[in-house]
């Protein structure tokens, strides 16, 4: 193969990954959400301070009120380890499609690592601990406590640290997929807990399908 054919080759591909990468961002910016950062907030910072066990149960029943037929039933909720950018945490998913989700996080120890960096938004409510967040660009940190709403916006990338007993609720926003890279990086590559691994990636199934059939119910396809 001629260095002319690859490179027509090359331009092509980068041609569609734009193409591609486009129609996203028009599809993510136009279409209908079901969730809004602020609704979610709003809702966590009701039971911040709380204990966050019975914090946690009270959102989940608000939420399956406010937003039937998009949180997963109580068989479906499992709390799974998340090793991500050095840190290690705890997750409970709510919610998931392409373009949102809806979890319970946070860690019964200390840990810190970085952030991630990624092509959504991210904010979370604390119920009950301290986050402290270090961005990029600065030589300062600040520390949030229960009630706080901290934002990751699109691209940031900063360093996390959670102080033991620090739980939140999270709301995500953006091309989800996306993130998946960073969240299961170190499970594959360095803890390599496949166990782990299958359980976030069937919880993750299970809030798509969850999301496929009250889509198809709503439009009386079922």
């Amino acid at each position: 193969m001629s260095v002319t054919t690859k490179f027509l080759k090359l331009v092509v591909a980068v041609g569609v990954l734009v193409l591609v990468i486009q129609f996203l961002q028009y599809w993510m910016t136009h279409k209908r959400y079901v969730f809004t950062k602020e609704e979610v907030a709003k809702l966590a910072k009701q039971y911040a301070g709380q204990d966050h066990e019975q914090a946690f149960s009270k959102v989940v029943v608000e939420l399956r009120k406010r937003y039937p037929g998009h949180i997963l039933p109580d068989e479906h909720l499992q709390w799974v380890f998340v090793n991500a950018g050095g840190w290690m945490g705890s997750m409970c998913l709510l919610h998931a499609s392409l373009t949102e989700y809806v979890l319970l996080f946070g860690t019964a120890i200390d840990t810190s690592g970085h952030s991630g960096r990624y092509w959504a938004e991210i904010s979370d409510t604390i119920i009950s601990g301290t986050f402290r967040q270090w961005k990029e660009g600065t030589t300062k940190s600040e520390t949030y406590y229960p009630g706080d709403t901290i934002v990751h916006t699109v691209g940031e990338a900063t360093s996390v640290q959670w102080s033991a007993g620090t739980w939140m609720v999270e709301y995500g926003r953006g091309f989800i997929p996306s993130t998946l890279g960073f969240a299961l990086a170190d499970t594959v590559f360095s803890t390599q807990d496949f166990i782990t691994l299958y359980y976030t990636v069937c919880v993750y199934i299970k809030g798509m399908l969850l999301e496929a059939n009250t889509f198809l119910t709503e439009a009386g396809i079922f």
